[in-house]
């Protein structure tokens, strides 16, 4: 009896859960997008672009920092930058000069792109996660290319003080795209010296494979993202970013403790093995908040947010 009401609670638990899991994404995708003051290209594929937001009411005296968004979708086609643009806005308001990157997601050939994907317990049929090499691709195009575009077409940003942030899968980016001087030799992205970067929050970021694959985060995306089972192992030290450490830039996770699409444990593993490498990496623990809480204008965690990314890039 008393493991069948331990059972009950558990459920009930996992129902509620699940229950306000859909609350806060309503929530955060409830927002109108925001158009960009301007799109730019860093290469040729419609993927390619980057939206500007430039900072609402400047201190003229000042340029304002730079923040890089990198969205997440769990590297999923259907999840593109428009989603984060409440967000990018929401920056801009706070005085930041705000750069939305996209980059190529999904399978690169149509008739691939179709794999089963557990939709809260049932089946349902989605994208396949990222492209093998196509999303590292661009999203280390993108980095590289920002300094010049800003000078050219953001005059109003500071590009010498940018912070990277990114957003579950675009967490991963986040913290990969700080590390690529720490990337094998023969890593095509690979840099000569670390990014220079004022640092990177990375929220809810989908920082060690192996943990979220353990989990099921976003249903197997991680291996998706590396070519599946058999290219997983063999992919891993060029892509996971707790196999990327030191990287002697400042780095701030920041995780809600009741997120169920990626768990606490994978933003703890990495500050762990951070810890381990011998640096200091800052975990920002949010109580009662989920996952789309960090990105949702409408909540108070994205002022903590705000107020992270402050803290690394004034």
């Amino acid at each position: 009896m008393q493991d069948d009401d331990a059972a009950a609670q558990d459920d009930a638990e996992r129902e509620a859960a699940v229950q306000r899991d859909a609350a806060e994404e309503a929530s955060a995708f409830s927002h109108p997008p925001v158009d960009p003051d301007i799109t730019v290209s860093y290469g040729d594929h419609p993927d390619q672009v980057i939206d500007f937001y430039v900072p609402r009411e400047p201190d003229p005296a000042v340029l304002a920092p730079l923040v890089v968004v990198l969205h997440g979708g769990a590297w999923r086609a259907p999840y593109d930058r428009r989603h984060v643009t409440p967000f990018a806005d929401f920056l801009a308001r706070r005085g930041f000069a705000v750069a939305n990157v996209e980059y190529r997601r999904g399978a690169a050939a149509p008739e691939s792109n179709s794999v089963p994907i557990p939709a809260q317990g049932q089946g349902a049929t989605g994208p396949i996660a990222g492209r093998w090499p196509d999303t590292f691709d661009d999203v280390a195009a993108a980095l590289d290319a920002l300094p010049a575009l800003v000078r050219q077409k953001l005059p109003q940003a500071d590009a010498r003080r940018t912070v990277v942030t990114g957003h579950s899968a675009g967490g991963h980016l986040a913290l990969w795209a700080a590390a690529r001087h720490l990337l094998p030799a023969d890593a095509p992205w690979r840099t000569d010296r670390p990014a220079p970067l004022r640092g990177v929050v990375a929220l809810a970021p989908i920082a060690d494979f192996q943990v979220a694959e353990k989990l099921d985060v976003c249903s197997g995306a991680a291996r998706q993202l590396l070519g599946g089972e058999g290219k997983f192992a063999e992919r891993l030290p060029y892509a996971d970013p707790v196999r990327l450490l030191p990287t002697g830039i400042a780095t701030t996770l920041v995780q809600g403790r009741t997120d169920i699409v990626v768990p606490q444990a994978v933003a703890e593993s990495y500050a762990d093995a951070a810890a381990k490498a011998g640096e200091v990496v800052g975990l920002t623990l949010l109580e009662e908040v989920g996952h789309f809480p960090l990105i949702d204008p409408a909540a108070d965690a994205c002022a903590v947010v705000a107020e992270e990314i402050a803290q690394l890039a004034w």
